[in-house]
């Protein structure tokens, strides 16, 4: 079975689709709360936020003793593309926008949460996130900082001017499995409050778990260009890991997926 196939499987059940919206209203719960607000027994709602998970719908994030379940858009957002965008896509974006309009003035901030698993060792994913060579090489971007606990970090252009596209202080650092970090936009006007990201680099047998996870995030519109931003990024990355190389074209340069996330994360042209 595919992927295409799992998410619609995933979709075709009401109860899925019941927990999904529970998440979409609160994300980052754990089993207990989702079986509170669903009202049912504990082995089936792990049944289906196991499938869930298998179709890539959710992310699960562990936090102490306590497993945090969060809802990853892109899969539903590769659906909108591939089935709705090219036949209904002015109006779906105007829609979209009254949608996005109303979302961004909940009070909560959105969580983002991507999980992807990379052929390597930790050590070596460790180096590409904080390598300035070697991000450059894969996110046009160099992440340059000494990486300690308290010190400022800069996602700076390549063009040799060194323009910092994002900056942030490095809140936590454990190499090479966990590496916390805020991030903001130093042209922003306002300035904006900062977001978190956070990596952590899981060994897996012989491959690593990454996990980003992308916390106070300003709007459901920001989560919504930050689901395609952080796509495009660590497919970049997994590639340059396993293969040496990044993709022969860059994800964030398709014309589906130019989003104003580009100046989030430093993409797109510079």
């Amino acid at each position: 079975m595919d992927s295409g196939d799992k998410v619609f499987k995933a979709l075709g059940d009401p109860t899925r689709r019941l927990l999904l919206d529970r998440l979409r209203e609160r994300n980052g719960q754990t089993l207990g709360e989702l079986c509170q607000r669903v009202g049912m027994a504990r082995q089936s709602v792990t049944q289906h936020l196991g499938l869930l998970e298998d179709a890539n719908l959710i992310s699960t994030v562990r936090r102490g003793r306590e497993k945090l379940h969060y809802l990853n858009p892109v899969p539903i957002h590769q659906i909108q593309e591939r089935w709705l965008q090219k036949f209904e896509e002015p109006r779906l974006r105007a829609i979209s926008r009254l949608k996005r309009k109303a979302e961004d003035n909940m009070a909560d901030k959105p969580t983002f949460v991507y999980v992807t698993y990379i052929a390597s060792t930790p050590e070596r994913v460790w180096d590409a996130l904080t390598d300035p060579d070697m991000t450059s090489e894969y996110w046009g971007h160099s992440n340059v900082s000494d990486w300690k606990v308290g010190s400022s970090w800069e996602h700076q252009r390549t063009d040799g001017s060194r323009v910092a596209d994002v900056v942030g202080k490095v809140l936590e650092s454990a190499p090479p499995g966990r590496l916390v970090m805020s991030w903001s936009d130093p042209h922003a006007e306002p300035p904006d409050d900062p977001s978190i990201v956070t990596f952590e680099i899981e060994p897996c047998g012989d491959i690593v778990r990454l996990t980003v996870t992308h916390e106070k995030l300003a709007s459901a519109a920001i989560l919504d260009d930050a689901a395609a931003g952080w796509s495009a990024v660590l497919s970049n990355l997994k590639s340059f890991i396993e293969t040496g190389h990044p993709l022969p074209q860059t994800p964030w340069g398709m014309p589906a997926s130019r989003h104003s996330y580009s100046t989030l994360v430093g993409m797109g042209d510079r």
